[in-house]
């Protein structure tokens, strides 16, 4: 099964983790024994390898630099300007990964047919492609570095992420978008970007429904009905971005699978805290929205965290496409199938370009 996956920060586990994704897990997570300096540490999910065992033939990736407050372990400056430079070195990766054949940044309908054909002629050789997003907007100085962005490839941007951004505040928030992250929607309709309404506080979430007339997607979310946390998406806001025509992407972090799942407390066994957990979730949002349309895959594994607060039955993102095995006994159809793990975001997408 081909999969899109909507969210993963592969420069920040490179840079900041300083992880070699070309790597064999077993390797990167040997590399880590003994190390607690950040979460997740020899627990790692993800490689170039791994994800070319999960089918996994084109991803969002991320730049992540913020500046909220109160700040992140990981991913959070003191300064804008600092902000900055730290996108621009993973940028800097992103070309690298591309110059030693792994990777190739797709920016446009003609590059994305190119690709999807050539991996389909030939995976093992192919490149895996990569659409460039922003997780948080707090590292664009001025709007002005929005408009260089877009130049370098940079094709989604979710204006929050945790905390109190220079833009919009994070989903741990609640307040509306400041004057200036009221310009920022405004060059990103103007640049024709994709919304990332991953992260956005509730209040935000609906101004910028109202305010944004571009595509809007939720790149890495799950169910507030079944893990009742401001994290999560209602079902009135997963039915606003259904009728936009948006995609919304579950995501793996298990304390957003599972109810009642304390992070840095929590351990396996938990109740939920599985991929069945997970196929919950899809089967919450396809019976609300009537239709398997509007869902994805947006992983986020190892976004800051590893196999302690993944599902108990994922050892690598390799596993994803266990998920589709478990949505296939709960009767969903092949074409539904290949819907959920590629083609809803990449109509999607297609529709945006065109």
């Amino acid at each position: 099964m081909f999969v899109f996956d909507a969210h993963l920060d592969l420069s920040l586990n490179a840079l900041e983790y300083n992880r070699d994704l070309r790597q064999d897990i077993a390797h990167i997570r040997g590399s880590e024994a003994g190390m607690n300096d950040l979460a997740g540490r020899g627990a790692g999910t993800v490689c170039f390898p791994e994800m070319r065992k999960a089918g996994i033939g084109l991803c969002v990736a991320t730049q992540l630099a913020g500046c909220m407050k109160p700040a992140a372990p990981v991913g959070a400056w003191n300064s804008p300007a600092q902000a900055w430079a730290m996108t621009q070195g993973q940028l800097a990766w992103y070309h690298a990964m591309e110059q030693d054949g792994q990777l190739r940044q797709i920016t446009d309908v003609d590059g994305l047919k190119e690709h999807l054909s050539n991996w389909e002629r030939d995976a093992q050789n192919c490149p895996i492609g990569f659409i460039l997003s922003l997780e948080g907007a707090d590292s664009i100085r001025t709007l002005s570095d929005l408009e260089a962005s877009h130049a370098q490839g940079l094709r989604a941007l979710g204006p929050a992420h945790y905390g109190i951004g220079r833009y919009a505040l994070g989903h741990d928030c609640d307040g509306p978008l400041s004057a200036t992250g009221r310009e920022l929607i405004a060059e990103m309709d103007r640049l024709d970007l994709i919304l990332d309404a991953t992260h956005l506080c509730e209040q935000t979430f609906w101004q910028v429904m109202d305010l944004y007339k571009g595509p809007i997607w939720a790149s890495h979310h799950n169910c507030r009905t079944i893990v009742d946390d401001p994290r999560q998406l209602t079902d009135q806001q997963i039915k606003a971005l259904a009728d936009r025509g948006g995609v919304m992407g579950v995501a793996l972090d298990v304390w957003m699978v599972a109810p009642n799942w304390v992070r840095l407390e929590s351990t396996h066994p938990h109740p939920g805290a599985t991929l069945e957990g997970l196929a919950d979730h899809v089967d919450h949002i396809c019976q609300l929205i009537g239709t398997v349309k509007h869902i994805g895959i947006g992983t986020d594994l190892d976004g800051g965290f590893g196999t302690e607060q993944t599902p108990g039955d994922l050892d690598t993102i390799a596993d994803i496409q266990k998920l589709f095995g478990i949505l296939s006994k709960r009767g969903y159809s092949d074409d539904d199938l290949e819907s959920i793990a590629s083609k809803n975001f990449i109509d999607f997408i297609v529709k945006a370009w065109s």
